[in-house]
């Protein structure tokens, strides 16, 4: 029987507005996991598929890249990987007469939520020059289309390959492989949104990119500094490790501008006491730090510990550690010797005591781990800021010892390993001449564009085709109406996709759609089913492999869609045998195992239960592949946001029911909203000091120094335990506020988290009639 798509709330006429929650998980956390997931899949197939997520047999989440611990539980999942888990596997498909219905220009007047409603993709679907209507082709047509217009490019580079972090490591690979033997190394991927500032700031300090923890670190550690992250939303399985370490006797302090639920108390679904007991409360301390703020922290904390070595000599710094690992500790406590603690008031907006008091505990604490996210990542300092961590760290030795480290929490499952596997505009010229040897090619030598580049390039018109692998790079960029309007200048996009979002509908003069495998499904190519690998947070790799029969019966995997377009492409331009490496990712992972270092006998370590965890240099002996062989202390200008009168500072979030771009519901739980995405949170005292109420309306326009006045209207004001000074608002709808050329020092990524803006008074919504009948649909 043919399941239509439900009607769904399409405005945020509907909104209303509770008290923020001060605890997650628990019941409500159970309950929502059943509705959810029976209401997507069935029950049959819910429980079927949620009983193989992160398990050593079965697939790997795709909501986060949080680690597995070595003793799994029968539920290893949370309650946003199961919404992951439905909203991919659910049962309900696009209609052919879809396409005929709805045309691109309503396509594109529809919320993100709308979109993702409508089900799985089943049939490739092309929107020719001219044509205002998508309709279906087969997968041959698809390729020749593409084939034209890539081969029809005066130059390589005038085509962009996008890759979301979702792509599995083989998929990830060939996917490089296609780019690279067509000739260009443009290969953005989401890594430029989100963590790019983190692994140019570590690969500069300390000689790799990645996380310098394990799993088993953080209830090893006897301090955990939560710095811009919520994981009680973005990565809730985190928790549970918080709260392992909590009961080993570890403190926990959160430095953020809000509250979030997660980290103030959590009610650990899977224990008698998350259930029906108080649960474990998580931060010892909370930072409530301004936006930007957060480097003046960690130099004011690096400067006490200097202080504290001063008036006890030779037993606060870890002189042992800095005399054989590090370099530049003079210049670095040379430069906070002018540290202005004035300034770092301001910028940080917290009281002396509030310092002290973590600095004391940083001081007291032998293995002490920094963990953060985006909160960090995307601001004009942000590699700076980074960087202060490592300086913090190594002061004390806090990297290569058990429970210690520096810990960046991707957000994508397999973001890192895709990076790992070449998906990157500036791969290391080892890595191209391994590709070289190893496929007899010679891979392009000029450094390619990232996401924010690619859309300058489009917007240039030295970009003519995007093909996305996965994603929704139209959505998650910064700048929404320049980057609209750069996508639409190309001359070809290409989504490879599960289900439909908004870069389906701002298209280029031609467009095509293909549908993929979902990560739940059953991969079956001509040597039998196959699995793919993933890389978690923690630089592990494990095998993952779908248990479900695939929901549309015409999509073909990653894999067999790359391969494919790389046929029909590049012909016998180079020497890979692309149909081989379909039928069997076997040869694949061969490949992989000859090119990238540590991956050695690749397909018999990964058939092992537990898979295998990466080389580290500095998390395993205490060796940093820098250029000087020593990890870096490094001198870093402080910057103060000043804000002008009558202004406040904006940082973009997710809400609860949602993951990057994806929509699951209009509501987010923990911040008390329901039924809209369109607010903006404000501590009430702002709100008082600018002459506005809670509840009211406003338009934001954000002040950037090219003049341009973005704004976002209609926002609903929230009064909420916010920093003072500070603002927040859903992500991907602020998108619009953030300057294309507002971008992080050196990352070049979006500064998404510090965007002045005004608030001027606006008149509430319109509701729309079907909402005011009362056919929006369940909340």
């Amino acid at each position: 029987m043919e399941r239509k798509a439900p009607e769904v709330q399409d405005s945020d006429a509907l909104l209303a507005v509770a008290a923020p929650e001060r605890s997650a998980a628990g019941l409500h956390s159970i309950a929502e996991t059943v509705h959810r997931a029976a209401g997507e899949m069935g029950v049959g197939r819910a429980w079927k598929a949620l009983r193989a997520v992160n398990q050593k047999d079965g697939y790997d989440c795709m909501g986060c890249a949080w680690p597995d611990p070595a003793h799994r539980k029968a539920a290893e999942f949370c309650e946003n990987g199961a919404k992951a888990v439905g909203w991919e596997a659910g049962m309900l498909t696009v209609p052919t007469a879809f396409w005929a219905l709805n045309d691109v220009g309503s396509l594109a007047s529809r919320t993100e939520y709308w979109l993702g409603q409508q089900g799985r993709l089943t049939e490739p679907v092309y929107k020719p020059e001219g044509s205002d209507h998508y309709r279906p082709v087969t997968w041959d047509e698809a390729f020749r289309i593409i084939a034209r217009e890539l081969n029809g490019l005066d130059y390589p580079n005038e085509a962009a390959f996008y890759t979301s972090g979702r792509t599995s490591n083989e998929a990830a690979f060939v996917y490089q492989l296609f780019a690279r033997s067509f000739g260009t190394n443009n290969l953005p991927d989401c890594s430029n949104m989100c963590h790019e500032s983190s692994g140019l700031a570590m690969t500069e300090t300390i000689g790799v990119g990645k996380s310098a923890v394990s799993y088993t670190d953080f209830a090893k550690s006897e301090l955990i500094i939560v710095m811009g992250q919520n994981p009680g939303t973005c990565h809730p399985r985190m928790l549970t490790a918080l709260e392992e370490a909590k009961q080993a006797g570890a403190a926990i302090v959160a430095v953020n501008p809000l509250p979030e639920a997660g980290l103030i108390n959590f009610r650990n679904p899977q224990t008698v006491r998350g259930l029906v007991g108080r649960g474990t409360d998580l931060a010892d301390q909370f930072l409530q730090i301004r936006l930007a703020g957060d480097m003046a922290l960690l130099q004011a904390l690096s400067k006490k510990v200097f202080d504290a070595e001063k008036a006890a000599p030779g037993t606060v710094l870890d002189h042992d550690f800095i005399g054989k690992h590090c370099q530049g500790l003079d210049a670095f406590r040379a430069h906070l010797d002018n540290l202005d603690e004035r300034e770092v008031l301001a910028a940080t907006g917290l009281n002396p005591a509030e310092i002290d008091e973590l600095a004391q505990r940083y001081l007291n604490a032998r293995r002490v781990i920094v963990t953060w996210a985006m909160g960090l990542t995307q601001h004009r300092k942000a590699v700076a800021t980074i960087k202060e961590i490592i300086n913090l760290l190594l002061l004390r030795g806090n990297i290569g010892k058990a429970g210690a480290g520096p810990s960046p929490i991707r957000g994508h499952s397999n973001v890192q390993g895709d990076r790992t596997m070449g998906i990157w505009e500036k791969m290391p010229p080892w890595f191209l001449d391994a590709l070289q040897r190893e496929f007899a090619f010679e891979p392009p030598r000029t450094d390619g564009v990232d996401a924010v580049d690619s859309i300058r390039g489009m917007r240039d018109g030295g970009i003519k085709v995007l093909i996305a692998l996965g994603g929704n790079l139209v959505h998650a960029i910064s700048d929404t109406e320049s980057a609209e309007a750069a996508v639409r200048r190309t001359r070809l996009t290409v989504q490879i996709s599960t289900k439909l979002n908004r870069s389906h509908a701002v298209t280029g003069a031609q467009a095509l759609i293909l549908p993929t495998l979902g990560r739940t499904e059953i991969d079956r190519q001509a040597s039998g089913a196959q699995f793919v690998t993933v890389e978690d947070t923690v630089c592990a790799v494990h095998r993952s492999e779908g248990n479900l029969e695939p929901v549309p019966a015409n999509a073909r995997s990653e894999v067999a869609i790359v391969c494919g377009l790389a046929r029909a492409v590049l012909g016998s331009k180079v020497p890979v045998d692309w149909e081989g490496l379909t039928a069997n990712y076997d040869r694949i992972r061969d490949h992989i195992s000859h090119v990238v270092p540590g991956f050695e006998n690749f397909n018999a370590r990964t058939r092992a239960q537990d898979g295998f965890v990466l080389p580290h240099g500095p998390r395993d002996s205490r060796t940093f592949p820098t250029a000087s062989g020593k990890a870096m202390f490094t001198v870093n200008e402080l910057e103060t946001i000043h804000l002008p009168a009558g202004r406040l500072l904006l940082q973009t979030v997710r809400s609860h029911d949602q993951f990057n771009t994806t929509t699951y519901s209009m509501n987010d739980r923990y911040r008390g909203v329901k039924k809209g995405r369109l607010v903006l949170f404000v501590h009430p005292q702002d709100l008082a000091d600018l002459g506005l109420a809670d509840g009211g309306y406003v338009d934001v326009h954000s002040e950037a120094a090219d003049g341009v006045d973005r704004v976002l209207r209609q926002l609903r004001l929230i009064a909420y335990p916010s920093a003072r000074g500070c603002a927040t608002a859903y992500y991907p709808e602020a998108n619009v506020l953030v300057p294309l050329d507002s971008t992080a020092e050196g990352s070049n990524t979006p500064a998404s988290k510090s965007v002045i803006i005004r608030l001027e008074p606006a008149a509430a919504p319109a509701v729309p009639e079907q909402e005011r009948a009362g056919t929006a649909g369940p909340a």
